[in-house]
C-alpha cells in the first residue's frame, strides 16, 4: 500500500512517515499543496494523509482535486479550533480526520481500519441489491439510479450499502458507523450526516424530499426505495 502524507510541518511529516514504514506501508511526502498534488498524480497512492493549512493550495483544494480525479483514502488533519474546515472537507469528501497534536499510533490504526474496509470489499461475494429507483452492483462498486450511472466516493458506497441491506430499518448514527467504518472510528458522528447529504446530492431528485435515504427525526435513517 503507498501512503502520501502532505504536511508543512517537517516533524509531523517525518513522525508519520516512520510509523508508517514501521507497519510496511510505502511512504511519500510533500510540504506545500501543489507539491502534494503533483506527487498524487504521478504515483496513484492508495491514501492521503493531507493538512488543510498548507502553503500553496491548501488542503480543501488539493482534496476537491484528489476526488476529481482519484478515488483514494483521505484523512485530514486539522487544529482543534478548525471545526468549519473539517466539516468542509468531510462534505468534499474526506474519509476522516484527526486534530492536532495527535497520537501517531491512533494515525496508524484509522488507516488500517479504512483499508480493512477495502480488503472487506475485494473479498466479498458477487451481489446486486436492486430496486425501484436505484441498483447497487457491491461487485463492480457501481450504483445506477434511474438507470443513470453515480459517482460515488468510497465511503458514500459503504454507508449506501449499509442502508440498502438493511431497508426499511431505521439505522441510528453509531450503527452506521459500526458497519462502515468499525469499532475502532475516533471521529465526530456528525461525519455520517455530512455523507448522508452529499450521497442525496447524487441520487435524490428533491434535496428537500428525499425518497431513497429518508431521516426519521429523533433516531437516524432509513432506506426507503422498494425492492424490486
Amino acid at each position: 500500500m503507498d501512503v502520501l502524507v502532505i504536511d508543512d510541518e517537517p516533524t509531523i511529516v517525518n513522525i508519520a512517515t516512520s510509523y508508517l514504514k514501521a507497519e510496511g506501508y510505502n511512504v511519500y511526502s510533500a510540504l506545500d499543496g501543489d507539491t502534494g498534488l503533483n506527487l498524487f498524480r504521478r504515483l496513484h497512492p492508495d491514501f492521503v494523509i493531507l493538512d488543510i493549512m498548507l502553503p500553496g493550495l491548501d488542503g480543501i483544494e488539493v482534496l476537491r482535486c484528489i476526488r476529481q480525479e482519484g478515488n483514494a483514502y483521505v484523512i485530514m488533519l486539522t487544529a482543534k479550533s478548525e471545526e468549519e474546515d473539517r466539516v468542509l472537507g468531510l462534505s468534499v469528501g474526506a474519509d476522516d480526520y484527526l486534530t492536532k497534536p495527535f497520537s501517531p499510533r491512533e494515525l496508524v490504526a484509522r488507516v488500517k481500519s479504512l483499508l480493512r474496509r477495502e480488503r472487506m470489499h475485494h473479498t466479498s461475494p458477487s451481489q446486486k441489491l436492486s430496486f425501484q429507483k436505484i441498483t447497487i452492483d457491491i461487485q463492480r462498486h457501481e450504483v445506477l439510479v434511474n438507470d443513470l450511472l453515480v459517482e460515488l466516493t468510497a465511503i458514500e458506497f459503504d454507508i449506501l450499502v449499509t442502508l440498502a441491506k438493511h431497508a426499511g430499518i431505521v439505522l441510528r448514527r453509531e450503527q452506521i458507523i459500526q458497519h462502515v467504518w468499525g469499532p475502532n472510528f475516533f471521529g465526530d458522528e456528525r461525519t455520517v450526516d455530512v455523507n448522508i447529504r452529499r450521497i442525496r446530492q447524487k441520487i435524490e431528485e428533491n434535496m428537500n424530499d428525499p425518497h431513497i435515504i429518508q431521516t426519521v427525526r429523533g433516531f437516524g435513517y432509513k432506506f426507503a426505495d422498494e425492492p424490486l
